[in-house]
């Protein structure tokens, strides 16, 4: 049985002792409108205090809805909020790329889809770096990954994967909604359906699996039916070299 009260201190104190021992700062989350980021953002307001918290939202070609629930969570938790528009840069890329070739669109799409979150991330440790010089404490940026998207490996390499504490990624998806309820964030997020915002398509239908049937078959293979399982296994076992860098080491 999850107890989310218990779980949700220890990410608290986890967030404080972490900071507290490497003499810390400041958080910087990118807000995407969606219940993993709320609840992160949530989890460090109560950690650190508002103050100490900066949420960005960083539309690329985006639905516009997304920033409005993202400031949804800013108003409500009152901590600050910034609004990158990195619409430009993916297009100023974009153009430099047709300099090479004239590739069509199905050869980019998966490579579009994926500079997105390159080019968030690389904003967010931007200001990162630009906060902790102008506030002169240290901000971190922070993972907003469940465990569900990343045991199917569901992230961008160099995007969403790169972060410095990772708040929720023990998490199911069904476990970050029960700490999400239990910090009071908005229903209109918490309920969402998951989606990346850049490819039109809700998470499960990207993956074709059900989050459920994810932290099911993490518990007992077994629990989901075979046709199920094998679209989970292969999710897996394909995007293991997501996790792993190999490194040639010397004398072995």
């Amino acid at each position: 049985m999850f107890d989310v009260k218990k779980e949700t201190n220890n990410v608290i104190n986890f967030i404080r002792d972490y900071y507290k021992k490497n003499n810390l700062g400041g958080a910087i989350i990118g807000i995407s409108g969606g219940k993993d980021s709320a609840v992160v953002s949530a989890l460090f307001t109560k950690a650190l205090g508002k103050e100490n918290v900066i949420g960005v939202t960083m539309p690329c070609h985006s639905n516009e809805n997304d920033k409005v629930d993202a400031k949804l969570i800013s108003d409500y938790y009152g901590f600050e909020m910034i609004n990158f528009d990195i619409t430009g840069v993916f297009d100023s890329f974009k153009s430099e790329l047709r300099n090479l070739s004239n590739f069509t669109m199905d050869e980019v799409k998966n490579s579009d889809i994926n500079l997105k979150p390159r080019l968030r991330m690389a904003t967010l440790y931007y200001l990162a770096a630009l906060y902790s010089t102008v506030k002169g404490k240290t901000y971190l940026v922070a993972g907003t990954s469940n465990k569900c998207e990343l045991y199917v490996g569901y992230f961008t390499k160099g995007g969403d994967s790169v972060h410095d504490i990772s708040p929720i990624a023990d998490f199911t998806v069904d476990e970050v909604i029960a700490i999400g309820k239990y910090l009071n964030v908005p229903e209109k997020v918490l309920y969402k359906t998951p989606n990346d915002g850049l490819s039109n398509q809700t998470d499960e239908d990207k993956l074709g699996v059900k989050y459920k049937d994810i932290a099911s078959y993490m518990i007992d293979e077994n629990s989901v039916d075979e046709e199920t399982k094998v679209k989970i296994k292969k999710l897996h076992d394909t995007n293991k070299h997501k996790f792993v860098i190999p490194t040639y080491r010397k004398g072995e």
